[in-house]
């Protein structure tokens, strides 16, 4: 299987799962009356097609016992479970982000919960793999721990900031957020005891428990959604080819970005791939105040404090780097 062979090779496999991670959402902000619950099979789908194409090509390459299926055949049965179990958690972590991102907003939604994930994720992970500088590690995590609350200044100081839905919203945000920093030490664990599994497979697993899920938890939404009326599955076969195939890209793109960061992280450690990689909200937010114009109006305090996040945010992605020394 490939894998990173210098540091500087791992660092780019992780800016870049950071951008995949950020910018999948976009694909759900481009798709025009098409409800979430419906776009989200198409993107189940997605995330497993493409990292079950990159362990059959990049987790393949040689014949050695790492390759992706042998690697399967030899690995503990409670590492595939741990991998289909944290699929099935991130999964409803990640339906209710998108249910806040079509409250709140890219801008707002995603640094909140990455965030909380981050410092979650990064703390189980470090438990799991003590690997890097402690001190750096989270001195990142509590700059991107301030990030988040910036960014929750800069949404309540919105004149249209309300009371009913923008709460709703925060609340799913901070619970998609512990539970989103809850799927990456399954991973750990599965990557790292006894005969462990190699990151394309655990990827693999990890979106297949995904897909799985989706049958308890969007079944679920859809008869009792977060936003708007229930839907049927009658809503997903006519529903517009545009909005089937931004599914599936965002799927892809998300499924790209987490295969290049578990891979990466088998040279810098888990702990601080994934914080690295949960610098997404900044691309988030990028994407949200430039493209989707979330914070078009907003008065001269929402500014500063959407640059402070930023300023945070850089800080933290500077100081995790650092750590692997």
């Amino acid at each position: 299987m490939f894998t990173p062979p210098s540091l500087t090779i791992a660092l780019l496999m992780m800016i870049i799962s950071a951008a995949c991670w950020g910018s999948w959402a976009n694909t759900f902000k481009g798709v025009k009356n098409y409800r979430f619950e419906l776009f989200y099979w198409d993107y189940a789908i997605g995330i497993f097609l493409i990292s079950l194409v990159l362990a059959l090509t990049m987790g393949s390459t040689g014949h050695d016992s790492s390759s992706f299926l042998n690697n399967v055949q030899s690995a503990d049965a409670s590492n595939i479970v741990s991998t289909l179990v944290g699929g099935a958690i991130f999964n409803l972590a990640n339906l209710l982000l998108v249910a806040a991102i079509d409250m709140a907003g890219l801008a707002v939604a995603f640094p909140i919960s990455i965030g909380i994930a981050l410092v979650v994720g990064v703390v189980l992970n470090y438990i799991l793999q003590p690997q890097g500088s402690a001190l750096l590690l989270f001195g990142g995590v509590a700059c991107a721990l301030i990030a988040v609350i910036l960014d929750g200044k800069a949404y309540g100081s919105l004149p249209r900031a309300g009371q009913g839905a923008s709460r709703k919203s925060i609340i799913l945000c901070v619970v998609s957020g512990t539970l989103m920093g809850l799927w990456s030490p399954f991973m750990t664990y599965a990557m790292t005891r006894g005969h462990s599994l190699t990151p394309y497979s655990a990827a693999t697993f990890l979106t297949l428990g995904a897909l799985l899920s989706c049958f308890i938890w969007n079944i679920y939404f859809m008869k009792k959604p977060l936003v708007g009326e229930p839907v049927s599955f009658s809503g997903f076969f006519s529903g517009p080819p545009s909005g089937h195939l931004l599914g599936l890209l965002g799927g892809g793109i998300w499924g790209l970005g987490t295969v290049f960061n578990l891979t990466a992280g088998k040279f810098t450690g888990q702990a601080i791939s994934y914080a690295i990689g949960q610098s997404a909200p900044m691309v988030a937010a990028l994407w949200g105040v430039l493209a989707w114009k979330e914070f078009a109006g907003s008065g001269s305090r929402a500014k500063l404090y959407l640059t402070l996040m930023f300023v945070f945010y850089g800080l933290a992605i500077l100081m995790v780097a650092r750590a692997h020394g």
